[in-house]
């Protein structure tokens, strides 16, 4: 039977994910898996989760395994408040907070809630490729502004406005990721910072800020949010608990103005009603044990340890004209090759080779960087991570050598 009869016109809006589709193949051989944001296991507090998950149950039991709030368990709201306000995040009285099921669900509200149709909205050029996904269906015209070792170029930004404006145009809102930027492992100046805001405030748009890695850097950065600078309330700060204690958990956060955050409540009622109640409570019980801040300071130790290893390696292992990124902090960094190199069409010998990543046309707005691709350091093992880049090189360098000839 022929279903798409069935299919909505608006579904065409919903694209497979790259990265999933390549986790698939992945898990279907042995491949060294440089694809895919995965925290490495040993960080997960096995023990500690057990044990706070059997007590969750046997205590909270009654209000545990009940519906909750939409906007989340009271009780677990006051404990990330709290959590926020110690490191760092800037929490005014105007603020409020709504608890999502993973930052990945704070980029669909935002969609669904900030966008209309034709509505110009803003990212890095490349950007996290699941926002994009988010963002697409609600069909705005995105612009990328590129990015090199101190984040986003905001001087590119302020006179791509100032065309905007000439033509009767405005920006609705910016997302960025100022921190470990995924995919490009870059961060954010100071004073780029401060220019966004600026700028915000002069043409008039809201700022989105995802910060999934700001809470565990490896070096010396930088890490004031945008929402802690901001004077004006322009920024929603997005967070979540995928790495720093298990993505399975799935909890998220959005916090904001709260005009905004009641909008974002009622879009969030029609979607799951509330993130799981009990993973709040565990989440709750692992932030007010010290689990979540025992489990951030082991993921440095270990990712600092991998990224290093990565960095050296392609040091050693590829090509002249390429260049990446020290990342502070984060999961990834992304490397240009020089641009004969198609790492899409490369992609399935790569593959062949036993390495999988992630191509990084996906990453940009208008589908170049040909050229790129995304690597994680932060599940394949230090042995994994050699051995893969030494094998990315020579394909590499096979690829080049045909390219010449």
């Amino acid at each position: 039977m022929d279903y798409t009869k069935f299919i909505a016109r608006a579904a065409a809006a919903f694209r497979a994910s790259e990265i999933r589709e390549l986790l698939k193949l992945a898990e279907a051989r042995k491949v060294i898996a440089f694809a895919g944001g995965m925290p490495d296991p040993q960080t997960f507090p096995r023990e500690a989760l057990a044990r706070m998950a059997y007590e969750v149950i046997l205590n909270y039991g009654d209000k545990a395994l009940q519906y909750a709030p939409t906007k989340g368990v009271t009780v677990f709201r006051e404990t990330l408040f709290r959590f926020l306000r110690n490191n760092g995040v800037k929490v005014t009285e105007g603020d409020d907070l709504i608890v999502t099921s993973g930052s990945q669900q704070g980029l669909d509200i935002i969609s669904r809630t900030l966008i209309d149709p034709g509505d110009v909205i803003v990212t890095e050029n490349p950007t996290y490729l699941a926002a994009l996904t988010a963002f697409r269906p609600a069909r705005p015209n995105i612009v990328g502004i590129p990015i090199d070792g101190s984040g986003m170029k905001t001087d590119v930004l302020e006179e791509k406005l100032r065309e905007l404006r000439s033509s009767g145009k405005s920006v609705k809102f910016v997302y960025t990721i100022p921190v470990a930027h995924n995919p490009a492992g870059t961060t954010m100046s100071p004073e780029r910072k401060k220019h966004l805001l600026e700028l915000a405030s002069q043409y008039d748009f809201a700022i989105i800020e995802d910060d999934p890695y700001s809470f565990f850097v490896y070096d010396e950065a930088d890490v004031t949010r945008l929402k802690t600078l901001d004077q004006e309330g322009r920024v929603v700060y997005l967070g979540t608990l995928s790495k720093i204690l298990s993505p399975g958990l799935r909890v998220g956060w959005m916090l904001g103005p709260r005009q905004l955050v009641d909008v974002f409540e009622r879009a969030k009622q029609s979607m799951d009603l509330h993130t799981s109640s009990l993973t709040q409570y565990i989440a709750k019980e692992a932030i007010e044990r010290g689990v979540v801040e025992e489990t951030m300071e082991k993921a440095k130790r270990i990712y600092r340890v991998k990224r290093d290893v990565m960095l050296e390696s392609l040091s050693e292992n590829m090509v002249e004209n390429s260049w990446w990124v020290k990342p502070v902090g984060g999961l990834f960094l992304m490397v240009w090759l020089p641009p004969e190199i198609d790492t899409r069409a490369m992609l399935p010998e790569a593959l062949e080779e036993g390495i999988a990543y992630v191509p990084g046309s996906a990453f940009f707005v208008d589908e170049s960087g040909r050229n790129t691709l995304r690597l994680n350091f932060s599940y394949p093992s230090v042995d994994e991570i050699r051995t893969g880049v030494e094998i990315l090189g020579k394909l590499v360098r096979r690829k080049l050598g045909r390219a010449s000839s």
